[in-house]
């Protein structure tokens, strides 16, 4: 969002510079490789009865740019991924994408989804990603299918299936026979499906890239030749595919012919070294706008202006491919998220978690898009050039010339000082860190920095309907030796006792102590100290909850350690040992363990006493996972009681509630909770850890997502497994929206970038250019029912939390409210004539005009 104080240095002048030539390269493209329309109808072509499609056919490239059937196109993409949404939601999300000027959506394939089983597969619900590529091209769009099929993505694992670690000799992404063995199979067989549905542009289909491996570098120089040759070995797999249109490899320098090598980051604009062979394009795969989080993480955040300017900068540096990581983040459903990454992902993304549009981040986003596509005649038509306007500042230009064909980037790259800079005659005002994009080298129709789209903020509504609950509560019983009885004479390691079946496992021994073995003082107490690689651990002695550790994503392992009360006799030790996702990343992943790496006793009158050797018993999963007392049929094995206080630590909670009144999205938001895991209905929504909180003290995520999909008209069933000691008495069942919307102008911002249109080669207004103002529009057709904001002068704050500055319009709000109460959209013009009669600030130059209001049904 953008601070007040940053709005008053948009003012949009003039300014002028001789254009001295510094930098030119390449060669000026053929007239019929020219783009013109500058809008998104550029990928469409009519079909019989006049009905448009998706341009589809050959794919090719140079080092200028992918070509569908020889015509140059820019491409705005998107990171949609099939599984992190229900089915049902895929079609929103896909109309807001392209309705937010995408016409790319890229996503991986998951191969542990696909192949959980070796030899079982699945592509149903929605693992259906058949069904989702040809959704995106019912909705006009292209993708890039990442196939990988190690994908990384903060997914459990890096999408790579258990079982492929217990494959005999294995060393994963290596010129290693047996992984290369398993990693053709499946390429093999998604490649072929892909076929099979005709969804490669060649054949009809909306596939015009596919990838291969994912951002190997990083692990490359681990394996020494093995790697290198391995990456060859993966390129030459990839392309006897034959898929019939080009491969590429993300952050791979090395990428062999005629694979292309793209960008990953935040800036590639500036670090990108660009493509190894020269006919090849300059693409950016993962343009990231956010950053993902794991427990224990404060808030992270990426500006739309940031973003903007990357993308502005890439392309002005002949990118002509950018993809959103992510467009749509969404959720972790079940115990798919990696290891520590939190149920809800990328919610910083243009569409946040629920689906729902996060501005400015999405209408300034689409606005650049607009403005990029206005520039496509002067991109593939002219020959780029650079000129230095200052020591921060520059221009980036493709010209043809003799001809008006012209486009240009004025950049300063200053991070805090705002500057004017001269160009070709005209005088620009840039403020930092931004760049302005002039489509004919003369008008400036956007400028990253200045974001003429509205804001948004986002509401969790407590639900009338759904909130009356009558908690009840069965506990996980405790076993001990006798249930578990010694199998091994050590604790196995974590990842092979449970083959990612469960996120839970026993281990359980015995401890025999005489009367003199025990401290005599009271002050002494015997210590249990248990290192454990990782990831958390709850301990039981007698049946009694001692504590419970965890690591973290930085450091995975622990050590327990805490006091305990021992007993004359036979005493029973029952460790719950937890993973929390499997790593997505790194280098020989097949070798990494966790589990409790040794168990002693401290404290004793007889000295220290080792167990690591003491005979261990295991066994994988919950009474209450085996008996599935997540579903209703489950939960009538077990017996129930009324939940009252505080329940023990490892308790299983239910209750029901009624459906959520509206059609908003759904949360559950877990006041009160520690750690565990939730599921409506039998499908489980993911995990929870309200305990594990961040520096800033508070949780990393508080609310977790219950798609509409997953719930019934009438009465549904809640099951929470709680882990710690918790009282379910303060869990809420919310609505979310983002009603609140708002819009910042200055009297000097510029008209919006859909002002103007290329026809004819021309750079033209759309009808008559009106002043700067306010817009607003209600999200879903609701109308505007208050104002709950409104101020002209020197307002302060953002969206959600405005406040008046020292000058203000008492008339403002009446103002705002003749203009836009009842509607489903207004425009406020930035006119002082309508606040003052008399100016009461005038020495403010540039006043501001910001408007919060709600919109409802």
């Amino acid at each position: 969002m953008v601070v007040l104080s940053r709005v008053l240095l948009l003012a949009l002048v003039f300014l002028v510079a001789s254009a001295t030539l510094v930098h030119a390269k390449g060669k000026t493209p053929a007239p019929e490789e020219e783009g013109d329309e500058g809008d998104e109808g550029d990928d469409l072509v009519a079909e019989k009865g006049g009905k448009k499609q998706l341009e589809v056919g050959e794919v090719t490239y140079d080092a200028r740019s992918l070509m569908i059937n020889g015509k140059r196109k820019l491409f705005f993409s998107g990171s949609i991924h099939y599984p992190r949404s229900t089915v049902e939601m895929w079609p929103d999300l896909l109309k807001k994408a392209k309705l937010g000027g995408l016409n790319v959506i890229e996503t991986y394939v998951f191969w542990n989804l696909h192949e959980p089983v070796k030899g079982k597969f699945n592509f149903e619900g929605n693992a259906d990603v058949v069904k989702f590529i040809r959704l995106v091209q019912e909705h006009k769009m292209y993708v890039t299918l990442r196939v990988g099929p190690f994908i990384q993505a903060e997914w459990n694992h890096g999408g790579l299936p258990y079982w492929l670690r217990e494959e005999p000799d294995i060393i994963f992404r290596s010129d290693n026979p047996s992984y290369k063995h398993h990693m053709e199979t499946f390429v093999t067989k998604i490649i072929a499906m892909m076929k099979h549905e005709k969804l490669f542009a060649p054949q009809g289909g909306p596939i015009i890239l596919a990838q291969i491996e994912n951002e190997y570098t990083h692990v490359q120089l681990a394996y020494k030749e093995l790697g290198n040759s391995y990456i060859q070995w993966a390129a030459n797999m990839a392309l006897s595919q034959n898929a019939g249109v080009p491969w590429i490899m993300c952050k791979q320098k090395d990428a062999p012919d005629p694979v292309i090598n793209t960008c990953n980051g935040r800036h590639c604009g500036d670090t990108f070294t660009g493509p190894n062979k020269p006919h090849k394009p300059t693409l950016w795969t993962e343009n990231w706008t956010a950053q993902y989080r794991v427990f224990g993480d404060p808030p992270s955040q990426r500006s739309a202006e940031d973003i903007a300017f990357s993308v502005a900068r890439f392309f002005s540096k002949d990118g002509t491919l950018t993809n959103y990581y992510m467009y749509h983040g969404g959720t972790n459903f079940g115990r798919t998220s990696a290891i520590f990454t939190t149920t809800r992902y990328y919610d910083e993304a243009p569409l946040d978690e629920y689906g729902l549009q996060r501005e400015p981040k999405w209408g300034h986003l689409k606005d650049l898009h607009r403005a990029l596509n206005l520039c496509k005649k002067p991109f593939f038509a002219g020959t780029p050039g650079v000129q230095r306007l200052g020591k921060e500042t520059e221009a980036r230009f493709y010209e043809r010339p003799g001809t008006d064909i012209c486009v240009a980037f004025l950049a300063n790259n200053h991070s805090t000082i705002e500057t004017t800079v001269n160009w070709r005659g005209q005088e620009y005002f840039l403020p930092p860190h931004s760049i302005s994009i002039l489509p004919d080298c003369k008008t400036v129709v956007f400028n990253s920095q200045q974001i003429v789209s509205q804001h948004n903020s986002r509401n969790f509504v407590r639900s009338k309907a759904a909130n009356k609950f009558n908690w009840e509560r069965f506990s996980e019983p405790i076993p001990t030796t006798v249930q578990i009885p010694v199998n091994h004479k050590s604790p196995q390691e974590l990842y092979h006792l449970l083959k990612d079946a469960t996120d839970y496992g026993w281990f359980t021994s015995s401890l025999e102590l005489g009367p003199y073995d025990l401290p005599m003082k009271e002050s002494i107490r015997p210590v249990l100290r248990i290192p454990s690689l990782g990831h958390a651990m709850s301990v039981f002695v007698n049946g009694e909850f001692v504590g419970t550790e965890h690591g973290s994503h930085a450091e995975k392992g622990f050590v327990f350690e805490r006091p305990v009360t021992f007993k004359q006799g036979v005493n029973h030790i029952s460790l719950l040992c937890m993973t929390v996702g499997l790593p997505d990343s790194g280098a020989y992943m097949e070798h990494r363990y966790a589990g409790p790496r040794t168990i002693t006793v401290l404290g004793l009158n007889t000295g220290t006493i080792d167990l690591s050797q003491n005979g261990w018993g295991h066994r994988v999963g919950l009474n209450g996972e085996n008996l599935q007392v997540f579903t209703k049929k489950g939960a009538q094995k077990v017996q129930w009681t009324k939940a009252a206080g505080k329940g023990r630590a490892l308790t299983w909670y239910k209750a029901n509630f009624e459906a959520p009144e509206g059609k908003d999205p759904v949360a559950i938001r877990m006041a009160g909770m520690g750690k565990g895991m939730i599921w409506v209905n039998g499908k489980s929504i993911g995990r929870h850890w309200m305990s594990f909180l961040s520096p800033l003290g508070q949780p990393t995520q508080s609310e977790y997502h219950i798609p509409r999909a997953f719930i019934e008209p009438g009465e549904n069933f809640l099951v929470v497994l709680e882990e710690q000691e918790a009282d379910p008495k303060d869990i809420e069942i919310l609505t979310v929206n983002r009603d609140t919307i708002c819009a910042i102008s200055t009297e000097m911002h510029p008209p919006h970038v859909k002002s103007w249109e290329r026809k004819g080669g021309e750079l033209k207004t759309v009808g008559p250019v009106s002043g700067a103002s306010a817009q607003l529009m209600c999200p879903n057709l609701k109308k505007i029912v208050g104002v709950d904001f409104a101020s002209f002068g020197t307002p302060e704050g953002m969206c959600g939390a405005y406040k008046p500055g020292k000058c203000d319009s008492p008339a403002t709000r009446k103002v705002v409210e003749e203009h836009c109460l009842g509607q489903t959209s207004c425009a406020v013009p930035v006119d002082p004539r309508l606040f003052f009669k008399a100016d009461p600030c005038p020495d403010i130059n540039i006043k501001t005009l910001a408007i919060q209001v709600t919109c409802a049904f």
